[in-house]
C-alpha cells in the first residue's frame, strides 16, 4: 500500500471510529432522556480531543520506532503513554465541561469521577493501540508475502537468464572450439580448460532456488570464467583478483560477480584492439561487503537503456537486502568501476590464496 493511501486510510478510520464513538454517547444520552445541546457539544469536544490524543500516540509510536520492537518491549511503553494521555484528556474534558459547555460546576467536580474516567480512557487508548498495531502488522505481513513471491519470481528468472544468457551458446561454442584446438597442441591445458568449463556449467545447474552463496564460491566461478575468456582473448586480457580473507563467507546472490566481470569484458575489454585489464577486489567496510570491478575502458550511460543483467541484479539486491545494498557503475580515470555494496554477515573464512595476474 502506498504511503499516501495509508495516510488517507488512517484518517478515514480515525474520523469514522471516533465518529461512531460520539454517536454511541449521544444515543445513550438520548435513550436516558438527558440529551441536550450542551451534551451534544460535549460529545463533539470529546471526539476532537480523542482524535488529537490518539494522533499524538501514533506520532510517538512512529518516531520512537515502536513498530519494530518486540511486544514485550512495547507494552511497558504503552502503559506509561496511555495513562498520561488518558489523564491529560480527562483533565481537559473536565475543564471544557465546567467552563465551556457547563455540564457541571466546579463545585460538582469529583476526583473519584476523574479517576474512573481516566481508567476508562486508558482502556479506550489501549483498544486504539491494539487496532493500530494489528493493522500495521497485517499490512507488513501482506507486503512481506508480496516481496517473497517477487523474490521467488526473480530467483527463477535469474536461473533461466543464467542458463540462457550468462553461459550463452556463443561463449560455449568458442570455448569448445578453443579446447578442441588445444587437445593436440597442449593436452594438459586442454584438460584444465575442460575442468573450468564443466565447473562453470555445474555451478549454474546446481543453483536451483539458492538465494545466496558464499563469496568464496562466487570467486571460484569467476576464476573459471576468466580462465576461459583469457583463452579466447589471449594476450588481450589480463586480470587480477584481490579477495580479503574475512569476506570469503559473506553471502551474496549467485552469479552476481560473474555478471559484473562478464559486463566488463563484453563492453570494456573485447571491443578494444589492445584489450585491457580487469581487477576484482573484495573488502569489508564498516559492516558491509564492498566489491569493485575495475576494467579498462569508458562507461557511456544511456538513460533508459541499462542492460537487462544489471537491472535484474539491482532488483534482486533490492528484494534481498532492501536499501542496504547498492550497485553502481561509473568512470574513474581511464577505467570503468562497478561497485557492489551489501550487508556482511559475521562469517569469517580462511584466506583466498588465488589472485595473481594472468595473461593467456
Amino acid at each position: 500500500m502506498r504511503p499516501f493511501t495509508r495516510r488517507r486510510l488512517y484518517w478515514l478510520l480515525q474520523v469514522t471510529c471516533w465518529g461512531l464513538y460520539a454517536l454511541l454517547g449521544i444515543t445513550i444520552f438520548k435513550v436516558m432522556g438527558q440529551l441536550t445541546v450542551n451534551y451534544a457539544l460535549a460529545q463533539l469536544c470529546i471526539v476532537a480531543i480523542n482524535i488529537g490524543a490518539s494522533h499524538l500516540l501514533r506520532t510517538v509510536i512512529r518516531r520512537g520506532g515502536w513498530l519494530r520492537l518486540p511486544v514485550l518491549a512495547v507494552v511497558p511503553r504503552l502503559l506509561v503513554v496511555n495513562f498520561l494521555l488518558s489523564l491529560g484528556t480527562q483533565v481537559l474534558i473536565s475543564l471544557i465541561m465546567m467552563f465551556v459547555v457547563h455540564i457541571f460546576t466546579p463545585a460538582q467536580f469529583s476526583w473519584t469521577a476523574l479517576l474512573l474516567y481516566t481508567l476508562y480512557g486508558n482502556f479506550v487508548f489501549w483498544l486504539w493501540a491494539v487496532l493500530y498495531f494489528g493493522l500495521h502488522y497485517l499490512d507488513s505481513y501482506k507486503r512481506a508475502e508480496v516481496d517473497k513471491w517477487k523474490l521467488a519470481a526473480a530467483v527463477h528468472e535469474a536461473e533461466m537468464r543464467m542458463l540462457k544468457a550468462q553461459i550463452n551458446p556463443h561463449f560455449m561454442f568458442n570455448g569448445l572450439n578453443n579446447i578442441r584446438a588445444l587437445v593436440t597442441e597442449n593436452p594438459a591445458r586442454a584438460r584444465d580448460m575442460i575442468t573450468h568449463l564443466s565447473d562453470l556449467l555445474r555451478y549454474s545447474i546446481q543453483l536451483n532456488s539458492t538465494e545466496k552463496v558464499p563469496l568464496a564460491r562466487e570467486v571460484e566461478i569467476v576464476e573459471h570464467y576468466l580462465a576461459l575468456e583469457a583463452m579466447q582473448l589471449e594476450e588481450r586480457l589480463e586480470y587480477r583478483l584481490s579477495i580479503a580473507p574475512e569476506t570469503r563467507g559473506v553471502l551474496i546472490p549467485p552469479m552476481t560477480l560473474q555478471l559484473l566481470v562478464e559486463n566488463a569484458i563484453k563492453h570494456g575489454i573485447a571491443p578494444r584492439p589492445d584489450g585491457g585489464q580487469i581487477s576484482l577486489t573484495a573488502t569489508l567496510d564498516g559492516g558491509q561487503l564492498r566489491v569493485t570491478v575495475h576494467n579498462t575502458g569508458h562507461y557511456q550511460p544511456r538513460p533508459g537503456h541499462e542492460g537487462v543483467g544489471l537491472r535484474n541484479a539491482r532488483e534482486r539486491l533490492q528484494l534481498l537486502f532492501g536499501s542496504a545494498a547498492h550497485l553502481s557503475l561509473h568512470n574513474a580515470a581511464d577505467t570503468v568501476v562497478a561497485e557492489l555494496r551489501l550487508p556482511a554477515g559475521p562469517l569469517p573464512q580462511p584466506a583466498l590464496s588465488r589472485g595473481a595476474t594472468a595473461a593467456a
